[in-house]
Protein backbone atom coordinates (compact mmCIF):
# COMPACT_ATOMS: atom_id res chain seq x y z
CA UNK A 1 0.00 0.00 0.00
CA UNK A 2 1.23 3.29 -1.10
CA UNK A 3 1.17 6.12 1.54
CA UNK A 4 1.39 9.63 0.19
CA UNK A 5 -0.58 13.20 0.53
CA UNK A 6 -2.34 14.04 -2.98
CA UNK A 7 -3.26 17.07 -3.03
CA UNK A 8 -4.57 18.65 -6.40
CA UNK A 9 -4.43 14.80 -8.48
CA UNK A 10 -8.32 15.36 -9.81
CA UNK A 11 -6.72 17.95 -12.82
CA UNK A 12 -5.01 16.25 -14.57
CA UNK A 13 -7.11 15.04 -17.83
CA UNK A 14 -9.68 18.42 -17.30
CA UNK A 15 -6.36 20.76 -17.59
CA UNK A 16 -4.52 18.58 -20.37
CA UNK A 17 -8.40 19.17 -22.41
CA UNK A 18 -8.26 23.00 -21.53
CA UNK A 19 -4.88 23.14 -22.75
CA UNK A 20 -5.54 21.73 -25.51
CA UNK A 21 -9.19 23.27 -26.29
CA UNK A 22 -8.02 26.77 -25.53
CA UNK A 23 -4.83 26.85 -27.30
CA UNK A 24 -6.90 25.29 -30.64
CA UNK A 25 -9.40 28.56 -29.88
CA UNK A 26 -6.44 30.92 -30.05
CA UNK A 27 -4.67 29.57 -33.16
CA UNK A 28 -7.96 30.06 -35.01
CA UNK A 29 -8.70 32.93 -33.88
CA UNK A 30 -4.56 34.03 -34.52
CA UNK A 31 -5.39 32.61 -38.67
CA UNK A 32 -8.42 34.36 -38.94
CA UNK A 33 -6.93 37.95 -37.67
CA UNK A 34 -3.56 36.96 -40.14
CA UNK A 35 -5.86 36.35 -43.09
CA UNK A 36 -7.22 39.85 -42.16
CA UNK A 37 -3.81 41.90 -42.29
CA UNK A 38 -2.98 39.52 -45.67
CA UNK A 39 -6.42 39.52 -47.86
CA UNK A 40 -7.47 43.19 -46.25
CA UNK A 41 -7.19 45.55 -48.99
CA UNK A 42 -4.97 48.86 -47.01
CA UNK A 43 -5.84 46.87 -44.03
CA UNK A 44 -5.67 50.90 -42.46
CA UNK A 45 -6.95 52.05 -38.90
CA UNK A 46 -10.34 52.64 -40.68
CA UNK A 47 -10.50 48.86 -41.81
CA UNK A 48 -9.73 47.75 -38.16
CA UNK A 49 -12.52 50.15 -36.65
CA UNK A 50 -14.92 48.58 -39.09
CA UNK A 51 -13.68 45.09 -38.44
CA UNK A 52 -13.74 45.56 -34.55
CA UNK A 53 -16.93 47.85 -35.22
CA UNK A 54 -18.99 44.19 -35.82
CA UNK A 55 -20.57 42.45 -32.71
CA UNK A 56 -19.78 39.40 -33.78
CA UNK A 57 -16.12 40.05 -33.86
CA UNK A 58 -16.45 41.82 -30.19
CA UNK A 59 -17.64 38.33 -29.08
CA UNK A 60 -15.19 36.17 -30.85
CA UNK A 61 -12.47 38.51 -29.51
CA UNK A 62 -13.49 38.56 -25.94
CA UNK A 63 -13.94 34.49 -26.04
CA UNK A 64 -10.70 34.03 -27.40
CA UNK A 65 -9.12 36.60 -24.67
CA UNK A 66 -10.91 34.14 -22.00
CA UNK A 67 -9.12 31.14 -23.79
CA UNK A 68 -6.08 33.40 -23.30
CA UNK A 69 -6.68 33.76 -19.64
CA UNK A 70 -7.91 30.13 -18.76
CA UNK A 71 -5.01 29.12 -20.59
CA UNK A 72 -2.33 30.97 -19.03
CA UNK A 73 -3.90 29.98 -15.38
CA UNK A 74 -3.91 26.61 -16.09
CA UNK A 75 0.08 26.50 -17.18
CA UNK A 76 0.61 29.09 -14.70
CA UNK A 77 -1.02 27.20 -11.50
CA UNK A 78 1.00 23.97 -12.58
CA UNK A 79 4.22 25.75 -12.15
CA UNK A 80 3.42 27.18 -9.05
CA UNK A 81 2.17 23.52 -7.96
CA UNK A 82 5.36 22.15 -8.99
CA UNK A 83 8.01 24.79 -8.35
CA UNK A 84 6.40 26.72 -5.23
CA UNK A 85 7.54 24.70 -2.34
CA UNK A 86 6.04 26.45 0.73
CA UNK A 87 2.43 26.44 1.32
CA UNK A 88 2.25 30.15 1.93
CA UNK A 89 4.23 31.27 -1.09
CA UNK A 90 2.47 28.64 -3.48
CA UNK A 91 -1.09 30.42 -1.63
CA UNK A 92 0.54 34.18 -2.54
CA UNK A 93 1.62 33.34 -6.19
CA UNK A 94 -1.91 31.71 -6.99
CA UNK A 95 -3.94 35.12 -5.32
CA UNK A 96 -1.67 37.31 -7.37
CA UNK A 97 -2.01 35.33 -10.49
CA UNK A 98 -5.54 35.32 -10.09
CA UNK A 99 -5.73 39.50 -9.78
CA UNK A 100 -3.21 39.47 -12.77
CA UNK A 101 -5.82 37.78 -15.22
CA UNK A 102 -8.94 38.89 -13.78
CA UNK A 103 -7.80 42.67 -14.14
CA UNK A 104 -6.19 41.46 -17.71
CA UNK A 105 -9.26 39.83 -18.83
CA UNK A 106 -11.71 42.99 -17.25
CA UNK A 107 -9.58 45.91 -19.20
CA UNK A 108 -9.61 43.24 -22.47
CA UNK A 109 -13.62 43.96 -22.27
CA UNK A 110 -13.19 47.28 -21.55
CA UNK A 111 -10.70 47.94 -24.50
CA UNK A 112 -12.86 45.77 -26.70
CA UNK A 113 -16.19 46.48 -25.99
CA UNK A 114 -15.41 50.45 -25.49
CA UNK A 115 -16.63 49.97 -22.24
Amino acid sequence: MVNRKVVGAHYGLRDWLVQRVTAVIMLVYGIAVAAFVLFASGASFEAWQALFACTWVKVLTTVTVGALVWHAWVGTRDIWMDYAYHTGVRLALHVLTILWLVASFVYSIKVVWGA
